[in-house]
């Protein structure tokens, strides 16, 4: 067939048969060709590089920020910084960028060179201490939420020293990132890591304070632990450009489903297609030379769905390697004529993508408690008690503050992924397992007796689970907060999100449990003398109170949603009644309380996500429309048209039969309904952006009425795809999408 009968999506079609692999390695120069540890980090100036290049008492002075979360002594700045300028002009960067985290869920960079003048008007390179320490980018056009306006220009970005400096390779250019906060001119945080960095501050007090009072001293911080599994779809970047909700929405807007989808289980786990695992290995070299250690691939569920893990590492370490991993797996896809997609709901049927944030809290000693897990069952009695405390606040966090944590996976996504039976519920609730949930029930229903805490740790089995530590409980894919072993799997967290502020919001959530713990232990150690047996009154007392957030059973039955309302717990399906959460007195009293935000902060952390909200919607809506009006339509026109020649053609012809007539019927009416419908989303639209002033009623009618009527124009759109002939469908099939030849 002549390439110029073709239609465009056949034409697109043929072009991808043709498409040479990109061979795998063909990326890396033979000097690279190496073991992972030798390139390991190269492009990072972590603690290795520091402890070769920086004074000794320089580098001791930055470990200890690093390590202990203290302040930066500013005095050595310059000397880290000519070091840090000395390691990156000789790897050939010329720029450098404070890179910083707005509340876009991206990331944001400002280039600036090194290039400067001297005395004599000669050009040099010049990196200071300033520059290293604060920038002031402007960008005052990112979401403030109110924080701000847009005439108010400062904005600062300050070093996070915890997070090593990267150089990032993109456009044959060499930059310089610095891994930075981002902050306004009276210190409000404008970002996602700042409150993040608080919250780990806040969360290492209470913890230490907690663990000081049982008497395990010398804990000089707590430190979360976090691994965050990234799951996404990697299409044809041909097909993704010639689908405007695509490329406009990041989720297909229309599409009938295909014959077969992921019903036959043969996705997952399943061999790696040879250009995707091209791919996948060109984005982990790349990752692996920025220090991030992904140590996982696989094939998902879902047809074209994939998945990487990394190893954990202490938590705003992982939140800015998980960025880079979206970033990174975008750019490199591109590479290979690849979309890497991480919305939460790219295809409707099959399953979408999650971020599991495997999270948990160690200690930093100088003593016999450095490195314990403190969600770690231990080998003696104390430490077991010290466990099951830990596991108290965790719970009693939880329990308390659901509606917090809804509130911070509540994105327009993730409205899609939560509870279609591929994905938690809105419904936040904890499995333990079935061993751990006897040790809880046990206690909380007072079956340690009269015994001593030693006795009931004997008693209750407890001390047999450190040799079971890693599989004591069975996986429970349905729970949106599951206890995995030594570490809680926060399932219910969106693909496409930072991780930033869900697990700052945890983080808050134990911080606050902790914080009323170890008051109560306090009280109870002025009636019980010996801590571990006052410990497990207190823990004793949590675990019955938090009864209600425990589940075991299948979080996807209609039977646990009956349940969770006999229990109290929220079901918090939509978005706007999730972030609504932000709101609460409880919310407030909590992160005001323990300085992680203020008032004003928080309140412009609700504004802006319910403005991200009703933005994502209306793009949707407008998107949906035009794909309607300029594609669909027209295509569905042209196609009855071309019926309706053949009817006639065949009833001139005089033949007893006419089965054309029966397919112009068939067309005419879902064309008509497909008009209907475009004319109701139309007015929903108008409706919509009339509430422009009344953003919380805005948002309402988006989720109901809004979202009502781009299901009705789906619904007749994906009716007339299937039955418009091949060549007359202007749009890439789910079944191309998903099944690449």
């Amino acid at each position: 067939m002549a390439s110029d009968s073709l239609t465009p999506r056949q034409q697109a079609l043929r072009e991808i048969t043709r498409q040479p692999l990109r061979t795998p390695g063909a990326y890396r120069d033979t000097a690279d060709m190496r073991p992972t540890p030798h390139y390991f980090g190269m492009n990072t100036f972590g603690a290795r590089q520091m402890r070769e290049k920086l004074p000794k008492a320089t580098y001791a002075k930055l470990v200890e920020a690093v390590r202990l979360g203290k302040k930066l002594d500013t005095e050595i700045a310059p000397v880290v910084a000519q070091v840090i300028k000395e390691w990156a002009v000789s790897r050939g960067v010329s720029h450098f960028t404070h890179w910083f985290q707005p509340q876009t869920g991206l990331t944001a960079e400002k280039h600036d060179a090194f290039l400067t003048f001297d005395e004599n008007k000669l050009p040099i390179e010049q990196f200071s201490g300033e520059q290293l320490i604060q920038s002031e980018p402007d960008a005052s056009s990112f979401p403030s939420g109110g924080l701000r306006a847009t005439w108010e220009a400062r904005g600062y970005t300050a070093w996070n020293p915890a997070s090593p400096v990267f150089i990032l390779e993109s456009g044959g250019t060499k930059t310089l990132f610095i891994p930075s906060v981002f902050i306004g001119y009276n210190g409000e945080a404008l970002d996602e890591m700042t409150p993040l960095l608080r919250s780990s501050d806040v969360l290492s007090a209470r913890a230490t304070a907690l663990l000081e009072t049982i008497g395990d001293k010398g804990a000089l911080r707590v430190f979360t632990t976090l691994g965050a599994e990234q799951e996404y779809f990697l299409i044809d970047r041909t097909h993704f450009a010639m689908r405007p909700d695509l490329v406009m929405a990041n989720r297909t807007l229309v599409g009938a489903p295909p014959p077969r989808g992921q019903q036959l289980e043969d996705h997952y786990f399943g061999g790696i297609p040879e250009r995707v695992q091209a791919c996948i290995a060109e984005v982990e070299w790349e990752l692996m030379r920025l220090g991030v250690p992904i140590v996982t691939r696989h094939n998902e569920v879902a047809p074209s769905q994939f998945e990487m893990a990394p190893i954990f590492e202490e938590t705003d370490i992982a939140v800015d390697h998980n960025q880079l991993v979206m970033a990174v797996l975008r750019r490199v896809a591109l590479r290979h004529g690849l979309q890497a997609i991480v919305h939460e709901k790219p295809f409707a049927g099959v399953n979408g993508s999650g971020k599991h944030c495997n999270w948990s809290m160690s200690i930093i000693s100088d003593n016999a408690l450095d490195g314990v897990n403190l969600l770690k069952p231990g080998k003696t009695p104390h430490q077991n008690v010290r466990f099951l405390l830990f596991l108290a606040a965790v719970l009693k966090g939880v329990h308390e503050h659901a509606g917090l944590l809804r509130a911070g996976i509540a994105t327009s996504g993730n409205e899609h992924r939560l509870g279609a039976n591929e994905a938690p519920p809105a419904i936040i609730s904890v499995f333990m397992g079935q061993m751990l949930t006897r040790v809880i029930e046990d206690i909380a229903a007072g079956k340690t007796g009269g015994q001593g805490a030693a006795d009931a740790m004997l008693a209750l089995g407890v001390a047999k689970l450190p040799e079971v530590a890693q599989d004591n409980t069975d996986r429970n894919r349905t729970s949106p907060f599951a206890f995995t072993g030594a570490k809680f799997e926060f399932r219910a967290v969106g693909g496409s999100q930072s991780i930033a502020f869900p697990v700052m919001l945890l983080n808050a959530c134990v911080a606050g449990a902790l914080e009323e713990i170890t008051a109560e232990l306090k009280a109870e150690l002025k009636k019980t003398r010996k801590v571990d047996d006052a410990a497990l009154v207190v823990v004793r007392r949590a675990f019955k109170a938090t009864t209600a957030v425990r589940f075991e059973g299948n979080n996807y039955s209609d039977a646990w949603v009956k349940e969770a309302a006999k229990r109290g717990l929220l079901n918090l399906r939509r978005t706007p009644e999730a972030l609504a959460q932000l709101s609460t007195p409880r919310a407030k009293k909590l992160l005001t309380g323990l300085g992680i935000l203020s008032k004003e902060e928080l309140e412009s952390r609700y504004h802006v996500r319910l403005e991200r909200y009703i933005k994502d919607m209306l793009i949707e809506c407008h998107t949906l429309d035009q794909m309607a009006g300029t594609q669909i339509l027209p295509a569905g026109l042209g196609y009855l048209a071309s019926l309706t020649r053949t009817a006639s053609e065949t009833k001139a012809l005089g033949l007893k039969e006419n089965p054309a007539l029966a397919e112009v019927r068939k067309v005419s009416t879902l064309v008509s309904g497909l008009q209907e419908a475009q004319a109701a989303l139309q007015v929903a639209i108008a409706k919509a952006e009339g509430l422009h002033d009344a953003p919380e009623a805005q948002a309402k009618f988006l989720t109901a009425e809004g979202a009502a009527a781009m299901g009705a124009v789906r619904a007749c759109s994906d009716a007339l795809e299937l039955v418009m002939g091949d060549t007359a469908w202007p749009l890439p099939r789910y079944r191309e999408m998903l099944f690449p030849v």
